[in-house]
């Protein structure tokens, strides 16, 4: 079995679900500048930078843009962002994943965060979970984003664990393609994520040793 030293959590839609928030600020983004954007588009931009984001829109709608004006863009949607998701609380945490945590944590694996997600920590804050992690890397420490590996390479070389005993959590292709390209195992978390070594629906009622127990390294 599997010798699990740590594990790395991607944070939208495996800790929390702000999917929504995320979808409502770049639809409104869109539709200023007359760009159809729908849900189909925005799950193209799970575990995507918000740059390489708004690059996504501006190709749909074939629109070339300044930096200048990108940048305004870009801080104009994680406004918006920011809005919605102030009313983020503890009880917003998807079910099973405290549970892991202390199972984690009784058994001395570190937990650390790899998130494309520039607004990470005040998210974790909200979620009264910030404590609980050893490290976080997000999208101020990254210069690359998934599928390249980078951000959970960091993430690993923080908590003093190479990436074959680091077990990563995640709920976007993009995500499993840049674990299993950087050597870690990783856990699928919600549908068609078969290419992971696991995957279940949701993190509800499982345990490590569990899950451990299902990874399949012939993916």
């Amino acid at each position: 079995m599997l010798n699990v030293k740590a594990c790395i959590f991607d944070l939208d839609g495996v800790i929390v679900d702000t999917a929504r928030h995320h979808f409502a600020a770049w639809q409104a983004l869109a539709n200023e500048l007359v760009i159809p954007f729908t849900e189909e588009d925005n799950e193209q931009l799970k575990g995507v930078s918000r740059v390489d984001s708004l690059e996504y829109i501006l190709r749909k709608g074939n629109l070339i843009l300044d930096s200048a004006t990108k940048l305004q863009l870009m801080d104009k949607k994680n406004a918006l962002y920011l809005g919605l998701a102030e009313s983020t609380t503890s009880v917003d945490v998807l079910e099973g994943v405290v549970p892991l945590m202390d199972e984690m944590a009784d058994s001395k694996i570190q937990i650390g965060l790899g998130s494309s997600s520039k607004n990470a920590r005040m998210i974790l804050k909200k979620l009264d979970l910030i404590h609980r992690f050893d490290t976080i890397v997000d999208g101020n420490n990254i210069t690359l984003s998934k599928p390249d590996p980078e951000v959970f390479l960091k993430a690993a070389k923080a908590m003093d664990v190479s990436p074959e005993h680091c077990l990563v959590f995640e709920d976007a292709q993009s995500g499993i393609e840049a674990a299993k390209t950087g050597g870690f195992p990783v856990v699928g978390v919600g549908s068609g994520l078969e290419t992971a070594h696991a995957s279940f629906e949701s993190l509800n009622g499982l345990s490590l040793e569990g899950i451990i127990g299902k990874l399949d390294f012939s993916q």
